[in-house]
């Protein structure tokens, strides 16, 4: 057995590298992306405080933060593509208003 620690700190890990492609990297994919490995190293230590208090309410709660980040994902990407298709650009630095 791995103990809920490990977990814990594979989670942070996660989050952190997570924060990081969201505040170094101007790509609107990546932090996309970025954001979803925060999501998922929530979800990691949802899980695991889950097993160490043998209870279901952290996999239940972690269902519900997996379907709030696919509409994110649906959205942002909708977002994405509307934007290059108007500016023929996605650089984050550049998108400072959604006018036209």
């Amino acid at each position: 057995m791995v103990p809920v620690d490990y977990y814990i700190i594979l989670s942070a890990i996660l989050f952190t590298i997570g924060a990081l492609g969201v505040l170094v990297r101007r790509n609107p994919l990546i932090i996309f992306m970025s954001i979803e490995l925060m999501l998922n190293a929530a979800n990691l230590a949802f899980v695991a405080f889950s097993r160490m208090y043998n209870s279901f309410n952290g996999q239940i709660f972690v269902f519900f933060v997996i379907a709030v980040a696919a509409a994110e994902v649906a959205v942002g990407l909708a977002l994405i593509v509307e934007i290059f298709k108007t500016k023929k650009n996605i650089n984050i630095d550049e998108m400072n208003s959604l006018k036209g």
